[in-house]
């Protein structure tokens, strides 16, 4: 089976064509990043009407990387949320026109499903990571921790009660004066901080749980911000400190999470998975306790159209689809989701 996957639920267009025989085929992606910067954060009306114009030449680019034409494709995944509801009834809409107009099935798939089955499509050496997991997704909007039973079996084990992950990287990155979009820049100059120039809390890991606060350590790097010489030297060692305690901090619960899953296989996905710093802490923490840990190629980290792709194939080769209704559901509970 041939799945076109398409992704619009912020500011990312990706489309992507999986063959459940062969693996992934085609992916194309566009960032808006640029249209964006400007305003120092995303616009939702700009992000839809973005989505439109670059939506159908994406589309054609991945069928034709992928020698195919549209009368190839079998079936057709879709976000259909999370996300900002302009940017999801974009994708939605051309996913049911072209389900319809080609008489296939379409199937809505969960953004953050997509994130959690990313690190499936790659090739690991010691093969696909297989249920019961623990899955950490850490993306602009969520820090979860996940206990997977089953592919479409998911139960909640924390989350954030406040800022994600993400968030307090890029909020902590405008505070200090670095551009959009400053998650990523701010991890590019924690490489120049010297190690131990700050000390920043691991917050909430002096108490048992599997949730996560970040809010105040921001405050803290406000705080030491406004306080220091706001030199350049100055601003690379509280953005070393301030990923280094991130960094333990999802290490901490991720152990403490596997621990109270009782398994030694973790799954990372979202953004702030492609920290290079993350994912030296969590690798090694993986090797100490004999388990593993898997995570996507880094251009996968990121909202793409290959995790919807491969998570609408699994779906409907399952026989789920759905009717010909153009539905989005821009909040969408994971949990509520049928099993594969």
């Amino acid at each position: 089976m041939k799945v076109l996957g398409i992704e619009t639920s912020c500011d990312e267009t990706g489309v992507a064509v999986y063959d459940t025989r062969s693996g992934l085929l085609a992916h194309a992606l566009y960032s808006q990043i640029a249209l964006h910067a400007e305003y120092g954060g995303v616009v939702p009306e700009l992000a839809s009407r973005d989505h439109v114009r670059k939506l159908l030449p994406l589309i054609r680019q991945a069928l034709a990387e992928a020698g195919m034409t549209v009368g190839g494709i079998d079936g057709v995944a879709y976000t259909a949320g999370p996300g900002l509801v302009g940017a999801l009834l974009v994708g939605a809409g051309v996913a049911r026109s072209l389900a319809w107009a080609l008489d296939i099935p379409a199937v809505a798939v969960h953004h953050m499903e997509g994130h959690l089955l990313a690190p499936l499509l790659e090739d690991d050496p010691l093969g696909r990571p297989e249920p019961p997991f623990v899955a950490l997704l850490v993306s602009g909007g969520h820090t979860q921790l996940i206990a997977v039973d089953a592919i479409g079996r998911y139960r909640l084990l924390g989350e954030t009660l406040d800022d994600a992950a993400g968030e307090a990287f890029d909020k902590t990155a405008k505070l200090m004066g670095l551009p959009y979009p400053g998650g990523p820049q701010l991890a590019m100059l924690a490489g120049q901080g010297r190690a131990g120039a700050y000390k920043f809390p691991r917050p909430m890991t002096n108490r048992p749980g599997l949730d996560f606060s970040f809010s105040g350590l921001k405050t803290q790097v406000m705080l030491a911000w406004r306080d220091g010489d706001q030199s350049d030297q100055t601003r690379a060692d509280i953005a070393r400190a301030f990923e280094e305690a991130v960094v333990d901090t999802l290490a901490i619960k991720c152990e403490r999470a596997l621990e109270a899953a009782g398994c030694e296989t973790l799954v990372v996905a979202g953004g702030v998975g492609a920290n290079l710093r993350l994912r030296a802490k969590l690798g090694e923490m993986a090797a100490r306790r004999g388990g593993r840990v898997s995570f996507p190629r880094p251009a996968f980290c990121t909202d793409n159209g290959a995790m919807i792709a491969f998570a609408g194939a699994l779906r409907l080769q399952a026989g789920q689809h759905e009717d010909a209704a153009v539905r989005v559901l821009p909040r969408w509970d994971m949990a509520t989701l049928p099993a594969v």
